[in-house]
C-alpha cells in the first residue's frame, strides 16, 4: 500500500499544467459513470487482466446522449494452453443520459451492461465478478485545479447468479493534467452474498476498493493502470484444493477513440 501512495504522490508533481483532458470518463476502473461518447465517435478498448485474460470492448457514440457497445472477453490468451471463451456470444453495453449536468443539479444516466470479470461458472450461470446489469448513476465535475468528479450510482443484476439484490457504488476521478488521471471506486457487492463454496465465504461482506491511473499518451490513446481489490477484501479460491487465497489483481486497460 504504501508503494502505491508513492506512486500517486509521483504523479500529482509531474506537471502544473491544468488543460482538460480530451477523453471523456465513460467508465471509472469497472464501475459507469454519466459519460457518453460524443456523437460520432467510437473507442476500441482492451482490457489485459488476470490469468492471461483479455475483453475487448468497441463504443459508438449514436448520439451526445447514447452510447452502445459490445464486448468479448477470453482467458488464457497470453501464456500456454489453450485460449478459453467466456461466452460464446459478446456482452453487450447501453448508455443514455436522461438528463444533463447543470450548475446545481448533478447528470443522470441509465445503463445495462453485461459484462463481467473473471471465469464465467456456466453452472452458476454467472462472472467471478458480476456485471452492473441495469444501472442508475448520477456524476458531478467541479473544477478543482483540473477537473473532480464524484460518481454514485445503484445496479441490480437481474441476470447472473442467485442474489438479485440491489447494490451500491461510487467513485472519484481527479485530472492532475492533460496527461494524467487518478481513479478509485468503491463496490459495495451488496448483490454478491452467494459466492460461498464448501462452507467458504470468499467476501466475508467486504465490498471492492480499486485504484488507478489513467494517462493521455496520445489525443486519441489512453493507458490505464489499475489495482483492483486494493484492501485485499476478496479470497479466490483454488477450486481443485478448496483453499483460498487474497491477492490484488492487477489491470492493464487500453482505449483508442477516434470521429468517424
Amino acid at each position: 500500500m504504501k508503494k502505491l501512495l508513492s506512486i500517486f504522490v509521483l504523479f500529482f508533481s509531474i506537471s502544473l499544467s491544468q488543460e482538460n483532458q480530451p477523453y471523456p470518463p465513460i467508465d471509472l476502473i469497472s464501475i459507469p459513470t454519466s459519460g457518453t461518447l460524443p456523437k460520432g465517435t467510437y473507442s476500441i478498448e482492451t482490457l489485459l487482466t488476470n490469468n492471461g485474460g483479455v475483453i475487448p470492448k468497441f463504443l459508438i457514440g449514436v448520439s451526445e446522449n447514447f452510447t452502445l457497445g459490445f464486448s468479448y472477453g477470453v482467458r488464457k490468451f497470453i501464456g500456454s494452453g489453450d485460449i478459453v471463451k467466456n461466452k460464446a456470444y459478446p456482452e453487450f453495453n447501453l448508455k443514455y443520459r436522461v438528463y444533463e449536468e447543470s450548475e446545481r443539479f448533478p447528470a443522470v444516466l441509465i445503463g445495462f451492461d453485461t459484462q463481467g470479470k473473471g471465469e464465467y461458472d456456466e453452472k452458476k450461470e454467472r462472472y467471478e465478478q458480476k456485471a452492473m446489469g441495469l444501472y442508475l448513476v448520477a456524476s458531478r465535475n467541479w473544477e478543482a485545479l483540473g477537473n473532480l468528479g464524484f460518481h454514485i450510482g445503484l445496479n441490480k443484476n437481474v441476470i447472473e447468479g442467485k442474489d438479485k439484490d440491489m447494490n451500491l457504488f461510487f467513485g472519484i476521478d481527479k485530472e492532475i493534467n492533460r496527461s494524467f488521471s487518478l481513479l478509485a471506486e468503491y463496490n459495495f457487492a451488496r448483490n454478491d452474498d452467494e459466492l460461498k463454496t464448501s462452507g467458504i465465504d470468499l467476501r466475508e461482506g467486504n465490498g471492492v476498493f480499486n485504484l488507478g491511473i489513467r494517462w493521455s499518451a496520445t489525443d486519441n490513446l489512453m493507458l490505464e493502470f489499475n489495482f483492483n481489490d486494493t484492501f485485499k477484501n476478496i479470497k479466490y479460491l483454488n477450486k481443485e484444493e478448496l483453499t483460498t487465497s487474497k491477492s490484488r489483481i492487477r489491470e492493464v486497460k487500453i482505449i483508442y477513440f477516434e470521429q468517424f
